[in-house]
């Protein structure tokens, strides 16, 4: 089951086919890590708030 690498909330198999680079089973960061975005090869902090 495809989960979330930051959080480790589910994730449906079509996000990953989406958003998670080529080669990985599970992505980065997912809609509920509000606070991070992806970032190059790498996850970081939001530098502003999201709403």
């Amino acid at each position: 089951m495809p989960e979330c690498r930051n959080c480790g909330a589910f994730v449906t198999e079509r996000y990953v086919r989406v958003f998670a680079p080529p080669g990985m089973d599970d992505v980065r960061v997912c809609p509920s890590c509000e606070d991070m975005v992806r970032e190059g090869a790498s996850v970081r902090e939001a530098r502003s708030k999201r709403v």
